[in-house]
């Protein structure tokens, strides 16, 4: 697998276990940006939990939007 990255010119972005005998080379810049990705993602996945919510009062419902909010409002 590794070797058929290396020919697509891939860039390795998570590191492995440090404890490796041999561990691969990361690009240090990189691997701070992936982070922002995937704060991005837990977004997105917060934003669907509130649209596929089915709550059985609507003052749960409501609660359940006002703290989901609040929490990305946070970061």
């Amino acid at each position: 697998m590794i070797a058929d990255l290396n020919a697509r010119d891939a860039k390795i972005v998570i590191s492995r276990h440090p404890r490796l005998a041999a561990p691969l080379a990361i690009d240090e810049e990189m691997y701070k940006w992936r982070h922002l990705i995937e704060v991005s993602f837990c977004n997105i996945k917060e934003v669907k939990r509130i649209a596929i919510r089915a709550d059985k009062t609507d003052t749960s419902f409501a609660a359940f939007i006002q703290i989901t909010a609040a929490d990305i409002l946070s970061c």
